[in-house]
């Protein structure tokens, strides 16, 4: 499906073209002709399929054909989109920026953490499009320096990351005071429609249309996929090895601690890598700053948690490095994720220490698929700068769970005991 086949108005189809978007992917060709309608949706999609584009484009027709209410006040807003972090936030502002350059509808953004007083004088001039987070929309929402008694279109985004983070209480708080399902347009996004999504959807949506794009397929095939099974001293020189053979330029690293992305930091920098840790201790502007350096390729290596990583719209990484194998075999689908994103290929290099290895005979069974190994040949593994401290971990560990462990023969002759699992806050 293209683009052009469906019923926009000109000053929508000019902002598509300027996205430079043609066909549609799997998940805006199954929602755009039901939300086109005036439908409500609720999708299963991950990060990375389009679906900013979808629900942006269902917006600006439904704002564009159907008019404002005329008793609608300056600060009576038309269209509230809210997202889990302020990252997305921030990346949904910028792609609504695009798409509706010529629709002359006023847009803006609201998170916490900085800019509160310019914000707020934004919303107090005016605005047609609000993109939040629940923290920062509620914050304003009780001041009343902006109101939800006129709004025609609701776009819940990563609508599990919600719960996970916490906001639950909030979105059903922004929720209440929005007019009643049947008199607006709602359209949810989610990774998965488990039963606690789907039961917000069928109470604060007026019978949404479900559509689910399989996880697993939109990323998976596109990605090329390799481990290797390093002694937990090889582990740094060969991702360094790895990092130079590759010549790393917007490369993530995800490890499963905070403490240990630090650490990495640290030992990346001592061998000639501009690498930096996302933790949740990093303020909102550095954030932002590193996010736009890692974009604008002057930051070449990415290191994040689980944790810290939810909610990143990051576009054209080139590889991933599972420095540690995530301990929930969704996560590694997710971390994956970030790179093939529209359309292009990527490469997933997953590391099976003696620690993590345990978990992947579920990770391959929930993508169903093994994993390829590549053996730990002597020229990957880099010779440290001298100053490097090789990052290990806690000794102590929990017992090995019941019925796991890592391929037979995939072990290095020098791992003590076999594999151990240990379970740590990402």
């Amino acid at each position: 499906m293209t683009f052009g086949s469906l019923p926009l108005t000109g000053v929508l189809a000019q902002g598509i073209v300027d996205a430079g978007f043609t066909y549609c992917t799997p998940i805006q060709a199954q929602t755009l002709p039901l939300a086109l309608q005036g439908r409500d949706v609720a999708g299963q999609a991950q990060t990375g399929t389009g679906k900013t584009a979808a629900f942006l484009v269902a917006l600006y027709h439904s704002l564009l054909t159907r008019p404002a209410a005329p008793n609608r006040s300056r600060t009576s807003i038309r269209a509230l989109i809210v997202a889990p972090t302020r990252e997305l936030a921030v990346q949904i502002h910028k792609d609504a920026a695009v798409l509706g350059k010529h629709t002359g509808l006023r847009l803006a953004v609201v998170f916490g953490g900085t800019d509160y007083e310019q914000q707020r004088r934004t919303l107090e001039e005016g605005v047609d499009v609000l993109v939040g987070t629940p923290g920062r929309l509620i914050d304003y929402l009780k001041q009343q320096v902006y109101d939800l008694r006129h709004v025609q279109v609701l776009v819940l985004d990563e609508a599990d990351r919600m719960f996970d983070l916490g906001f639950i209480a909030d979105i059903r708080y922004l929720l209440r005071r929005l007019p009643r399902p049947e008199h607006r347009q709602s359209m949810l996004f989610s990774a998965t429609l488990s039963h606690r999504v789907l039961e917000l959807a069928y109470e604060h949506m007026n019978n949404p249309e479900l559509v689910r794009i399989e996880p697993d397929k939109v990323t998976i095939d596109r990605i090329r996929q390799v481990i290797y099974f390093p002694s937990m001293e090889e582990k740094l020189p060969l991702l360094i090895g790895l990092l130079r053979e590759t010549e790393a330029h917007r490369t993530m690293v995800f490890v499963n601690t905070r403490r240990l992305a630090e650490k990495l930091e640290t030992a990346l920098r001592a061998n000639g890598f501009n690498a930096q840790a996302l933790s949740g201790d990093v303020p909102q502007k550095k954030r932002l700053q590193f996010l736009r350096q890692f974009h604008e390729g002057e930051l070449a290596v990415l290191i994040a948690t689980d944790v810290a990583s939810r909610g990143l719209h990051i576009p054209d990484v080139s590889h991933i490095f599972n420095y540690d194998l995530p301990q929930d075999a969704p996560d590694y689908v997710h971390r994956i994720g970030r790179t093939a994103r529209a359309g292009a290929d990527g490469d997933a290099i997953s590391f099976g220490c003696e620690e993590y290895a345990i978990g992947l005979p579920d990770i391959e069974a929930f993508i169903g698929r093994k994993i390829p190994v590549a053996p730990v040949a002597l020229h990957l593994l880099a010779k440290l700068d001298a100053a490097t401290h090789v990052p290990r971990p806690m000794t102590h560990a929990a017992p090995m769970r019941r019925g796991g462990g890592a391929r037979p023969g995939a072990g290095r002759s020098n791992r003590p005991g076999g594999p151990q699992r240990r379970r740590q806050g990402r």
